[in-house]
């Protein structure tokens, strides 16, 4: 049998995957999960990575795999000399990346975790014999807080359900738990999809619904492209089922839908903040309703919760609505019924550093968004905060921020502008949006730089406002993670409010 005859039949956790030579590129968690679970199916494994974590490094030869580290900037002998028959790369290897474009060069066989994982997913199986249903979540933005709100309506309409991939638990764990799941509801990076456009058709993923939703330009330097990064995320739809849920404010996400290869009997399914048409949901003075998965759907709708109830819960913001009802589409395709939707809203929360209000204080009230990490999501919070003193800037990752300061910067009282790229940041500002005061924070030290943006924005607000940190922007050009953006932000703040008041802060600063 040739190595691709072979391949083809590996489309089960119970298929002969013995002796089958694989290299896996990466050893974070989800490169550590590709590794654990060939070893336990009985492949020989060999691990690449420029560096690891010292407990994935003990453990990688202790689960029965071979660890190379070193330089992966060329080929390394140690992956010709193991003449793999399986690549399967972590997502922060890009299509350019030597090694890539040597294993499609040789013809050798490329995948990602979640190809790997759709192809096991019968290790654990519900009580009909059948593995979970998978609902797929991709989009510029909102794409944790959507997976975790599905998740969340899932599991309050009585299904067993697991928010995993893209959101940090890797599929393959959600895959190999003992206790079982009826949805494993998966988040998606335009990274993982763009390797799933290299599957085979025994490697294809059947999803019962799917959403994208929301598109903007990001990741351009990793896809090579807006086009190629765009082509990626509309991959989401590719054989669904069920339903394609679309936002129908975002003209990209219909043509996604338009243009996928689905299996016939699928419906597209619009949400926007508008007046729902029939197999669309939306908003109806101050009610959020259902009118796609009903029977009388062309006279009626069915109420899912309020505007007011989401505002009592902090969820009221026009992005959070949008991802509560892409949410509730994903949820409503599953048959939870509304009411359980109802009830899982009053509940849920949103993680740390989206819209987060880290504190109100002498009339100033401080919003951590450090999770906008790009435009669009800068946009969101903007529209959500108008008029509030704006924290912007980081790595841009190869984004023009141009035209996010032209069409939402002018709505700012003054900005505040952080990270290595900050010429791009203040030049956009002085041709866009010249009438808005920008204040630019010079600080090397990234444990400056926080409190330098606070004492210049509580000088700005000495009376009463917002203050939203907003960057539009990645972190790590001077932060480890948004997480620590947003802590260090945060921690800033108190240390503001620790001293006494806005007083305080020395004074308003000069602008330029």
């Amino acid at each position: 049998m040739s190595v691709d005859e072979r391949l083809r039949t590996l489309t089960s956790w119970n298929a002969d995957w013995k002796g089958l030579r694989v290299a896996v590129l990466g050893l974070s968690m989800t490169g550590f999960s590709v590794a654990d679970t060939l070893t336990e199916l009985g492949a020989d494994v060999l691990v690449l990575s420029e560096s690891a974590d010292e407990e994935y490094e003990r453990l990688v030869p202790v689960i029965g795999a071979r660890l190379e580290i070193g330089s992966l900037a060329t080929v390394p002998a140690a992956l010709t000399d193991f003449d793999p028959e399986v690549v399967i790369a972590s997502p922060g290897f890009a299509p350019a990346h030597p090694i890539i474009r040597w294993t499609q060069d040789a013809g050798i066989a490329l995948w990602g975790d979640i190809e790997l994982a759709w192809r096991v997913r019968d290790k654990v199986v519900r009580d009909d014999g059948t593995p979970a249903e998978w609902v797929l979540i991709t989009g510029t933005n909102g794409k944790t807080t959507t997976t975790q709100l599905t998740a969340a309506l899932l599991v309050e309409g009585g299904l067993r359900a697991a928010p995993c991939g893209n959101i940090g638990v890797p599929v393959l764990d959600a895959v190999r738990d003992p206790a079982g799941f009826d949805v494993f509801v998966v988040e998606l990076s335009s990274h993982q999809l763009w390797y799933l456009g290299l599957s085979q058709p025994e490697g294809e993923l059947f999803p019962h619904a799917s959403v994208c939703l929301n598109l903007a330009d990001d990741h351009l330097v990793w896809h090579g492209s807006a086009e190629a990064y765009r082509d990626a995320k509309a991959l989401v739809y590719r054989n669904t089922r069920v339903a394609c849920v679309y936002n129908k404010a975002d003209e990209a996400t219909r043509r996604m839908v338009e243009e996928a290869e689905v299996v016939e009997g699928a419906r597209a399914i619009g949400f926007d903040l508008g007046t729902p048409g029939p197999s669309d949901l939306g908003v109806v003075e101050g009610l959020l309703v259902d009118r796609a998965f009903l029977d009388d759907r062309a006279r009626s709708a069915l109420e899912i919760t309020t505007v007011a109830d989401l505002q009592r819960v902090g969820l009221a913001a026009p992005h959070i609505v949008q991802n509560i009802l892409a949410a509730s589409a994903l949820a409503r395709s599953l048959g939870v019924e509304p009411e359980a939707i109802h009830s899982a809203l009053e509940s849920f929360r949103l993680d740390a550093h989206r819209i987060q209000v880290i504190a109100t204080h002498a009339g100033i009230t401080w919003i951590d968004d450090s999770k906008a990490t790009n435009p669009h999501a800068a946009a969101s919070s903007l529209r959500a905060y108008p008029g509030s003193v704006w924290v912007v800037g980081g790595d841009l990752k190869g984004v023009d921020i141009a035209d996010l300061v032209a069409s939402s910067g002018g709505t700012a009282r003054a900005a505040v502008v952080i990270g290595v790229e900050r010429a791009s940041v203040v030049a956009a500002f002085e041709r866009h949006a010249p009438t808005v005061p920008v204040f630019e924070v010079d600080a090397g030290d990234t444990g400056d730089v926080m409190n330098r943006v606070v004492e210049i924005a509580a000088g700005i607000v000495d009376d009463e406002g917002t203050v939203l940190l907003a960057p539009a922007a990645a972190s790590f050009d001077q932060f480890t993670s948004y997480a620590d953006r947003g802590h260090r932000f945060a921690e800033a703040v108190r240390t503001w409010i620790d001293r006494g008041s806005a007083d305080d802060a020395g004074g308003s600063p000069s602008a330029f």
